[in-house]
């Protein structure tokens, strides 16, 4: 009676809205999927804008946290919802059947990537590779990759996987490499991150052009609208309970930031692309995911350096976006010691005295000495070729007049 009260009334409700032309009709199944993939933040160009200005280390860590789990969660939420797209209607079995599946790919998914994780920390501890700084490498984008893709072959969550992955080979896998691998790994994977995050930007914008769009006008207005709304109820509500349990308080200005900071980007539109419903309803839904992709970048991402200025007066005068003058004052996303000195808890305690021991290599004093000598003859060789370039405009002159003469006295002799 109660399942049979709930689809009246529901039903009901959406007739008369699509009737008045307030919102486009959507079955249940589709709104769930709709506002399940419209929920994934991807705050890109505010977190590049955070790494070049002097702001506060825990809004960085806050927006970056929540962007990366909140992106997973999305994609579980969808594909759970879409496991059950020929139901009808929705129903209270079906959204507890969905809750459990996701649940399950949520667990599932990131034991796969913590034991991938586990098992090459243990791996770089136990055998030495740090004289073959390449096998050190491909053996770190192995253990990257191989839980994407055993999760996806048992139908779990790739990027869940990989998620939790990441932040455990950060934590123990990262300090069992020699130094030379360390930089590399840091500096491959910002790489590849660099032009992946290049070439989906680059697809959003030719999307514009290369799909059939059908504009539904109210309900582009209407998502908008709540989504900033329901960021609001998020945010404020839960960074004020979560201030009761916390020793560095989040401060009123960084929740209004973090707020701000709901860009729509990349995930979003990849998982639009893939939903499998009729033409005109998928054409609709996609259409308005681009159009609040590209809402949210342009006008909340280039609005964000003025709300920080607003926000943050007594910063306003070193709001730059030079890193060059105080490279000490740009945020790194790889600072994890900074995360454990502003959270604490009895799990890093567990973890600072049982699991770092157990799953870090103890280095011993000549290996210290040997990766100091390693260190200094990277450096050397890196500076050896900038130390014999000019580094004055008079030394710059004297070296093109020495070439000019050294360029006549050969044509002389020729």
């Amino acid at each position: 009676m109660f399942e049979s009260s709930y689809h009246h009334v529901h039903t009901t409700l959406r007739n008369c809205s699509y009737q008045a032309g307030v919102i486009y009709r959507l079955t249940a199944i589709e709104s769930f999927a709709f506002g399940s993939l419209i929920s994934a933040v991807d705050p890109v160009a505010t977190l590049a804008l955070f790494q070049a200005l002097d702001v506060d280390p825990i809004l960085y860590m806050l927006v970056f946290g929540e962007s990366v789990l909140n992106d997973a969660v999305s994609i579980v939420m969808t594909n759970s919802v879409l496991a059950f797209q020929d139901a009808s209607e929705a129903s209270a079995t079906g959204v507890f059947a969905a809750f459990g599946h996701f649940l399950l790919m949520f667990i599932c998914s990131s034991v796969v990537g913590v034991v991938f994780a586990l098992v090459s920390a243990l791996l770089l501890k136990h055998i030495n590779l740090r004289r073959i700084p390449s096998l050190e490498l491909g053996t770190v984008i192995i253990f990257a990759y191989a839980p994407y893709a055993l999760a996806e072959a048992l139908r779990l969550s790739g990027i869940m996987a990989i998620l939790f992955c990441g932040i455990v080979m950060s934590h123990y896998t990262h300090f069992n490499l020699s130094p030379s691998s360390q930089i590399t790994v840091q500096l491959a994977f910002r790489t590849i991150a660099f032009l992946s995050e290049t070439c989906v930007f680059a697809y959003i914008g030719l999307a514009i052009f290369s799909f059939d769009h059908k504009f539904e006008t109210s309900l582009i207005l209407w998502s908008i609208f709540l989504i900033l709304l329901s960021r609001a109820f998020n945010i404020f509500p839960l960074s004020s309970l979560a201030n009761q349990c916390r020793s560095v308080k989040i401060s009123f200005q960084n929740q209004v930031v973090m707020w701000f900071s709901g860009l729509r980007g990349a995930i979003a539109f990849a998982l639009s692309l893939h939903l499998p419903f009729e033409k005109e309803t998928r054409a609709v839904l996609i259409t308005t995911t681009l159009i609040i992709v590209l809402v949210t970048i342009v006008v909340l991402g280039g609005s964000t350096m003025p709300l920080l200025k607003v926000l943050r007066s007594h910063y306003a005068d070193k709001l730059t976006m030079s890193k060059t003058e105080d490279q000490g004052a740009a945020i790194d996303a790889d600072d994890l010691e900074l995360t454990e000195k502003l959270s604490g808890g009895k799990f890093f305690e567990v973890d600072k005295r049982y699991l770092i021991p157990f799953l870090r290599r103890r280095f011993t004093q000549q290996e210290v000495r040997d990766c100091q000598m390693e260190m200094q003859k990277m450096t050397s060789q890196w500076y050896s070729g900038v130390a014999q370039l000019p580094t004055s405009e008079d030394e710059v002159l004297q070296t093109e007049e020495a070439l000019d003469g050294s360029a006549d006295v050969q044509d002389d002799a020729l």
